[in-house]
């Protein structure tokens, strides 16, 4: 996310989250008791983090806002921040970003079914992600099997939004040529997908189009809740996976290697000039 985040704010966020994550969510959390818990004043902060800044509030949804109570909402966004981190990582960075995927859904995705389920997934894929490509349709693929699961189980309970039902994505409105042209039923689970076209339609869609669509929603916002400040429009990254040179890539392989590299020094130095400010602190390291 401080990586690849489409929103420089969000990016910012992220990263201050990644220099103090030791203290908002110590590494010792699952053996302190409940009560011991609820007094860490780093968690209280971490609940409460505005990591997309103050102009964003919590629990306002633009994309995943349901047509009734208690539908979409966190999953939904969640799924949808995912999907667009994936069309953003470099081919170094897809088997990376497949196990940070994984390990977060596993670790803190708070419904134990779900979780379980997902990480399945993961562990059935017997050989590393090499690609963007790779990435991008395997998440793509686990998404649709997860709304395939779900169709059967808010089917059964009427726990599902009507006006956004699970169905096979993209449906046939969206990207006809997604579809094989023998085959347009978008119910039928054995859908012959031109993964060429799906993950064309992947890219822009959670690329450009994503962004261009905070954009104009930016208004919806604001007329919604009462904000002061709008979004700036270099706050966001239009920018998605592209072919390029091959030097080109070259360069965006150091680059991304060395931003890793000071990234660490980075959080690191942050570290100890928190732990320099206030010499209490050292008491506990």
């Amino acid at each position: 996310m401080v990586a690849h985040h489409p929103s420089r704010r969000c990016r910012k966020g992220s990263a201050n989250i990644l220099v103090n994550f030791d203290d908002l969510y110590p590494s010792n959390i699952s053996s302190i008791n409940k009560d011991e818990v609820d007094n860490i004043i780093g968690l209280d902060a971490l609940s409460t983090f505005q990591i997309c800044g103050k102009q964003v509030p919590r629990g306002y949804w633009m994309f995943c806002r349901g047509s009734k109570k208690d539908t979409r909402g966190f999953s939904c966004g969640l799924w949808a921040l995912l999907h667009s981190l994936s069309v953003r990582v470099d081919d170094e960075e897809s088997q990376i970003a497949f196990k940070a995927t994984c390990d977060f859904i596993h670790k803190f995705f708070i419904c134990e079914e779900c979780s379980q389920h997902f990480y399945k997934m993961c562990s059935s894929v017997s050989t590393p992600l090499n690609t963007t490509r790779e990435f991008v349709l395997w998440l793509w693929t686990v998404h649709n099997k997860v709304n395939e699961r779900l169709m059967k189980t808010e089917s059964l309970l009427g726990t599902g939004d009507p006006k956004f039902p699970k169905i096979p994505f993209p449906p046939n409105q969206l990207c006809p040529s997604c579809y094989s042209k023998n085959q347009t039923n978008e119910n039928n689970s054995s859908i012959n997908w031109d993964h060429n076209q799906v993950f064309k339609f992947l890219l822009d869609y959670y690329g450009n189009m994503l962004v261009s669509s905070y954009k104009d929603k930016d208004t919806d916002i604001i007329s919604h809740v009462s904000i002061t400040s709008q979004v700036d429009s270099d706050d966001l990254v239009s920018g998605t996976a592209i072919v390029v040179p091959v030097g080109a890539a070259m360069a965006i392989a150091v680059a991304s290697c060395l931003f890793g590299a000071l990234a660490y020094v980075w959080r690191s130095r942050q570290k100890n000039r928190k732990y320099f400010h206030k010499p209490e602190l050292l008491k506990n390291v």
